[in-house]
């Protein structure tokens, strides 16, 4: 999952969030709203599920790469943030009968003691058909329990 942990005004508001501050949220824990892009909403909605833990990653900023590991608390539902017009991210095309973009509840579980930059993923041919190497836009992709390893072992050498 990605996050921008550098300022970034929308519509007024700036929609920054690292792994520091889920870690400051409480119970450590917040909703991964805000995610307006079809493929990634369905991998939200359809496939992530309690328990799940996924991989914290910092884009549009110096130095993007893994920061951490969150787990999923809370599967799919409706992102309430589509349906205020003053939020960054309403979508007038969005109803609550018929929700068109979904969010799930992630928790802090823990904080790399440094970044695994995506230069450094790009390094390893491990991770060459890794859906961050290859899609690199797409806000929430799928990982493989083998990269996930892969990249928990690389934070472990930092």
């Amino acid at each position: 999952m990605k996050a921008e942990p550098e300022s970034r005004i929308v519509k007024g508001k700036d929609v920054k969030f690292s792994i520091d501050d889920l870690c400051r949220m409480e119970d450590s824990t917040s909703p991964w709203d805000g995610v307006r892009n079809y493929e990634a909403r369905n991998i939200l909605r359809d496939q992530m599920k309690t328990g799940d833990k996924v991989l914290f990653y910092h884009s549009n900023c110096k130095v993007p790469g893994v920061s951490g590991v969150a787990s999923i608390v809370r599967e799919g539902y409706p992102d309430h943030t589509a349906f205020d017009p003053d939020h960054p991210y309403y979508d007038p095309k969005s109803n609550k009968e018929s929700p068109k973009w979904f969010m799930v509840d992630v928790k802090f579980v823990r904080k790399f003691d440094s970044i695994v930059s995506l230069t450094e993923l790009k390094s390893h041919g491990e991770l060459k058909d890794m859906a961050l190497i290859k899609r690199g836009r797409l806000s929430v992709q799928p990982v493989r329990e083998d990269e996930f390893n892969f990249i928990l072992g690389l934070a472990a050498t930092k």
